[in-house]
């Protein structure tokens, strides 16, 4: 049986008044990929910063065995933690190769006697970074300062990544050579918790997934299973098999009314009714179609 490496038990943060999550349950297991999915507004980045520390919340955060939830963020840090925010943070007006060796303060401040040696792992995983190194962070593509805000990461040599939405703004084609990398981290042995809109994309790279939808966890299971999921795949993955809203006569509404077929499609049509295809607008009653 594998070692569980995170595991979150009744986990709830707040924003003022508004509560954002809860009463979250959540494991990883060592040398994994598990995947959080979900609409806009769900909580996901929400959950990330109450993890590493960056928000308060009420609740449990074991990691390797070991309660957390009342260190500080800095001791996290040093714990094996990292965080890719979602929007990068990087230093525009640093060097490709300075944004990096900022990545390795942690082993620094650990006295390892190579503290920078990840950077020759890093420049394997993205050569296109080695290519870049002296040129200013500001100056890259999306898709590259995506890979030099996970590679700033790597140069902790973390136990635990964490990534918010590394999918976000990007082409496909640089989606799949990120989740390519993500999936040969897990493959060395790294542990990575994958915050994902894409869900498509993060069920495919992950071992195990939850979705989040308004703050708790709906549904949870192996990624090929969830992938495979009808609710899944008709609110996640853009195949309904019908028109009207996927959801349409299930308890899965927010308000508790019984959800008419007019009413809702005035107020938001999961469904183009013109074209009889699915429409990106999503709907602000059903809570499984808000996409």
């Amino acid at each position: 049986m594998s070692e569980i490496l995170l595991e979150v038990s009744q986990l709830c943060a707040r924003y003022g008044k508004v509560e954002a999550l809860h009463n979250i349950q959540l494991q990883l297991q060592r040398g994994n990929i598990a995947t959080v999915i979900g609409p806009n507004g769900a909580g996901k980045s929400t959950l990330l910063n109450a993890i590493m520390g960056a928000l308060p919340s009420r609740g449990q955060i074991l990691y390797q065995g070991r309660a957390i939830e009342r260190t500080s963020l800095e001791q996290r840090v040093l714990s094996g933690i990292a965080l890719v925010p979602e929007r990068r943070e990087l230093f525009s007006s640093m060097s490709v190769e300075d944004n990096l060796l900022l990545g390795g303060f942690r082993r620094v401040r650990l006295g390892h006697p190579q503290p920078l040696d990840q950077l020759a792992t890093v420049f394997e995983l993205f050569p296109r970074l080695k290519e870049r190194r002296t040129q200013l962070a500001g100056t890259l593509s999306g898709g590259e300062r995506q890979m030099l805000a996970i590679g700033r990461a790597l140069m902790a040599k973390p136990t635990l990544l964490m990534l918010d939405e590394p999918s976000l703004g990007l082409a496909p084609r640089i989606v799949k050579e990120i989740l390519h990398i993500v999936a040969e981290l897990r493959n060395n042995g790294m542990s990575v918790l994958l915050i994902e809109q894409n869900a498509r994309a993060a069920l495919q790279v992950a071992d195990y997934g939850y979705v989040l939808e308004l703050g708790q966890i709906s549904m949870q299971g192996a990624a090929v299973a969830l992938a495979n999921n009808e609710q899944v795949i008709q609110a996640y993955l853009g195949f309904a098999k019908a028109a009207g809203c996927p959801h349409k006569n299930t308890n899965q509404n927010i308000t508790g009314d019984p959800h008419e077929k007019t009413d809702h499609q005035v107020i938001c049509p999961a469904v183009d009714p013109a074209a009889g295809q699915q429409s990106d607008r999503g709907c602000r009653r059903c809570r499984r179609c808000r996409i």
